[in-house]
C-alpha cells in the first residue's frame, strides 16, 4: 500500500510509477480547481454521509476542541476499521446543529474541508476518465446536493484539459 499526497490509499502498490503519479497529478488538479473554485454552501448534506473518517493526527486536535481528552473523544465519538477512526454515527454527523450547521467547523476532519471535490471516490473517477478516455461515471452523486450541479457543468471542461496536457507531457 502507497498514499498518494499523505491522503489516497493506493492498495497493492509499493510505490507510485512515474506516469501514474503525473495522471494522478493531473486529476488532483482538476478536483483542486472545482474545490478552489466553489465554497461550501452550508447545505449539510455531506455530514450525513457514512464512513467519515478522522485521522489519527486530527484526534487531539479535535478533542482538544472540545475540552475533552481523546481517551474521552474516542471512546464518545468514534470507532476504529481497517486502521482509521470513523465517527460512530446514526443518520447525520453528531457535530451537525439543528442548523446544519457544524459544531466544530474550525477543527473538523480533514475529508470535511475536502469534501466532495477532493475526496478518494470523486479524485479516482476523474482519474479513470483522464487516464482511459471515457466519460466521467457520476452516477452516485446526488442531484439535489448544490456541489453536484456544479461539478456536473464544470468537470468534463477541465477533464478534457487535463487529457490534452496528458498528450503534451506524453510527447515530450
Amino acid at each position: 500500500m502507497v498514499k498518494y499526497r499523505g491522503k489516497y490509499i493506493l492498495e497493492g502498490l509499493d510505490a507510485i510509477p512515474e506516469e501514474m503519479e503525473r495522471d494522478l497529478d493531473l486529476a488532483y488538479g482538476v478536483c483542486e480547481r472545482l474545490h478552489n473554485r466553489f465554497e461550501c454552501e452550508m447545505c449539510g448534506k455531506c455530514c450525513h454521509q457514512a464512513n467519515i473518517n478522522v485521522r489519527d493526527e486530527e484526534v487531539q486536535r479535535i478533542a482538544d476542541h472540545l475540552k475533552i481528552s481523546s481517551d474521552e473523544f474516542i471512546s464518545e465519538y468514534l470507532y476504529r476499521n481497517n486502521n482509521l477512526w470513523l465517527f460512530k454515527k446514526s443518520g447525520a454527523c453528531r457535530f451537525l446543529d439543528e442548523n446544519n450547521k457544524c459544531k466544530i467547523w474550525q477543527k473538523r476532519p480533514m475529508i470535511c474541508g475536502d469534501f466532495p471535490y477532493l475526496v478518494a471516490k470523486f479524485m479516482s473517477r476523474v482519474y479513470l476518465s483522464i487516464v482511459n478516455e471515457i466519460p466521467i461515471d457520476l452516477a452516485y452523486m446526488e442531484d439535489d446536493w448544490p456541489c453536484t450541479a456544479k461539478i456536473k457543468d464544470s468537470v468534463e471542461a477541465l477533464i478534457l484539459e487535463a487529457r490534452k496536457k496528458k498528450k503534451i507531457i506524453r510527447s515530450l
